[in-house]
């Protein structure tokens, strides 16, 4: 009997191309994007915080600027200018309420030519006083027109300008502080710093004086004494200096805080 071909090729239906291709389906085009999502962390920052950070940049980048601008403005005095400025004067930087008088030793022939008080090149005064907190920025000597608003104010125990402070006379100190004193008892600030140990034991006499706040006052206000900022005084650098600008800073800031006075 002859076989029957229909009979003989059903294994033809055991594979059907359509089963086969079913693992296609395993990866859909939409779930194979899913790891897309990984950029989700670029929401964490709100709007709000980001404009907080772009005005911070803002401001810290327009004071940069504003102090680049202010020194551009400055012309360097000239040898002559030096020497004419001999016998002039600088005017003090001053107002009422003031938490701090500064005094200098005396004006450098820099700053008598310029007008404004620190304006050496190599000076600290200017950046321990910002690095302090007494600032918000760091100041150009030029800008000193905005210290009084912040209750600070700038003079001087001698108000004769030199080259160098070791140029003045025992006498130029007595005379000096007693003008200082004068000038004090008229402002009435918070507290008198005096920049230079040396300055402050010749105008008033006190030999044995040493830095921080003092035992006795001038004129009824607490004295503060202060390291010579000049660039020339290498005993402190001005990491050092800061510090003792910061002390006076949370003293007059704090007065039930203020340490004990220093012993003559």
């Amino acid at each position: 009997m002859p076989s029957d071909p229909s009979t003989t090729t059903p294994p033809l239906t055991a594979t059907p191309p359509v089963t086969a291709a079913l693992p296609l389906t395993t990866t859909p085009p939409a779930t194979a994007t899913a790891p897309l999502t990984a950029t989700a962390p670029l929401t964490v920052a709100p709007p709000a915080t980001a404009r907080r950070t772009r005005r911070s940049t803002a401001s810290a980048s327009t004071a940069a600027r504003l102090t680049v601008e202010a020194a551009a403005a400055v012309r360097r005095p000239s040898a002559a200018e030096l020497a004419d400025a001999a016998g002039r004067t600088v005017p003090d930087v001053a107002g009422p309420d003031l938490l701090v008088l500064f005094s200098g030793i005396n004006p450098s022939l820099y700053s008598a030519a310029t007008g404004h008080h620190f304006a050496r090149p190599g000076n600290r005064f200017w950046p321990a006083l910002h690095g302090a907190g007494f600032t918000d920025r760091l100041l150009h000597p030029s800008e000193q027109h905005l210290l009084p608003a912040l209750g600070l104010g700038i003079t001087n125990v001698v108000s004769r300008p030199t080259a160098r402070a070791d140029e003045l006379t025992p006498d130029d100190f007595v005379t000096g502080g007693t003008q200082l004193t004068e000038r004090v008892a008229r402002l009435s600030p918070r507290f008198l710093a005096v920049l230079g140990v040396t300055a402050y034991r010749a105008a008033f006499k006190i030999p044995k004086a040493r830095m921080g706040l003092q035992p006795e006052t001038i004129a009824g206000v607490p004295v503060w004494v202060l390291p010579n900022p000049s660039g020339l005084n290498a005993h402190f650098q001005l990491p050092a200096l800061i510090t003792e600008f910061a002390a006076l800073r949370q003293a007059a800031t704090n007065p039930t805080q203020a340490p004990p006075p220093s012993k003559s």
